[in-house]
């Protein structure tokens, strides 16, 4: 296996859109963050970030030092709930803005750096609110510089342009894709993420599958697309559950940091479609609901929709957890029996859903801003008879 050719503790640079700091120790790339920074100007930044986890991973002893030695002041917002809402955004906004702030440094999953991507935005646009922007009122076009210090291995937004903020007040959980917030640095240290629960590591690595099963079966997917998938789905597979086993497992953590990693370039590329789509209906409407979980509830079922549009590509990228298929039926099952496998049996009436609720979700699937885009990139046509039978599938 190749990956025993790579030595997890040297700290190597990617280069893809954003420059990432990848391997364990990584955080100490701050250091030469925070004189890039002092050299650029950028002395006074907003650091976004949940209550506890960037203290409790070592991360932010690392950060306030580089920043102090570099003679930056910073303020901290640390009110970034899992599916970050406007009403946090705006709340941060208001206190970078007061304090001055010229740039974003994000500590945590995919909620603080797409709040902190919001912020930069906002920095730029004074007179915008959050709501503005997930509303589509207007297309920024400039944000201040992001640093995203990711906690998780899962949601690749570290690597990409995308945020997903909810308006909670319209149950709507849009998603943004601009340019101008791809992050200028993003660390990816393994060491700061053996302390994820067991649920997180299963949900965040759930959420990498999904990014690349849709990004590669699209109708924008790329051959780049498909390539990165089928290596991230191989490498899921074999370490989440080494770091389910063990938590503490450096090299399944680095390997899994690199799937999301990938996985996040690859929908960069490819875009979603499905399974997104319908799951931010379900995590609008219940907050506190895991977004991997969601997606993991929704996958066989939407397996199963497109797997005749793109029987090939869905062969040979699920063939690491689902075995040889050659049937939508197959693909759905095996999907299924892998998510099993992994501590994930839930289906949607699990989690509270009901019959009831399946109107609801498909309005939202067709009524919040930006999953339209999403739905009209779907392999198969995404009728609002389509996303039903998904939801019902998944109950």
């Amino acid at each position: 296996m190749w990956e025993k050719d790579i030595n997890i503790h040297e700290v190597r640079e990617i280069r893809t859109r954003t420059s990432v700091y990848f391997g364990c120790g990584a955080i100490n790339k701050m250091e030469d963050i925070a004189k890039d920074f002092k050299a650029k100007g950028l002395d006074k930044v907003i650091v976004m970030s949940g209550r506890n986890a960037y203290k409790a991973t070592g991360a932010w002893d690392v950060v306030e030092k580089a920043l102090k030695n570099n003679g930056i002041a910073y303020v901290n917002y640390d009110g970034v709930t899992p599916n970050p809402t406007t009403i946090a955004v705006n709340e941060a906004a208001k206190i970078a803005k007061d304090f001055g702030a010229k740039a974003v440094i994000a500590i945590g999953g995919g909620s603080p750096t797409d709040a902190g991507k919001s912020v930069a935005i906002l920095l730029k646009y004074p007179d915008k609110t959050a709501n503005d922007i997930y509303e589509f009122k207007f297309t920024p076009s400039e944000a201040t510089p992001i640093v995203a210090i990711n906690l998780t291995h899962g949601t690749g937004t570290e690597t990409n342009r995308f945020a997903v903020v909810t308006i909670p007040e319209k149950e709507y959980k849009p998603a943004i894709a601009y340019d101008c917030i791809y992050p200028m640095y993003a660390i990816d240290d393994p060491a700061l993420m053996v302390k994820l629960s067991p649920k997180q590591t299963r949900y965040v690595s759930i959420d990498a599958v999904n990014h690349v099963v849709e990004a590669a079966t699209s109708k924008v997917a790329s051959p780049y697309a498909v390539t990165l998938a089928r290596e991230v789905i191989t490498l899921v597979a074999r370490y989440l559950p080494k770091a389910i086993e063990n938590p503490e497992d450096l090299e399944a953590r680095y390997y899994l940091a690199y799937a999301a990693m990938m996985g996040g370039v690859c929908f960069d590329n490819g875009l979603l479609h499905y399974t997104h789509a319908l799951e931010h209906p379900l995590s609008a409407v219940k907050p506190e609901l895991a977004h991997g979980l969601g997606l993991a509830m929704l996958l066989p079922a939407v397996v199963k929709n497109i797997f005749d549009a793109k029987a090939e590509t869905l062969k040979y990228i699920l063939e690491p957890i689902a075995g040889v298929v050659n049937t939508a039926e197959d693909a759905s099952k095996g999907v299924y029996e892998w998510l099993k496998s992994v501590g994930v049996p839930s289906k949607l009436k699990d989690e509270g859903f009901a019959e009831t609720d399946i109107p609801n979700l498909v309005n939202l699937a067709f009524t919040t801003p930006s999953l339209d885009g999403l739905l009209a990139i779907a392999p198969t046509e995404a009728t609002k008879d389509a996303v039903e039978e998904i939801y019902r599938n998944s109950l």
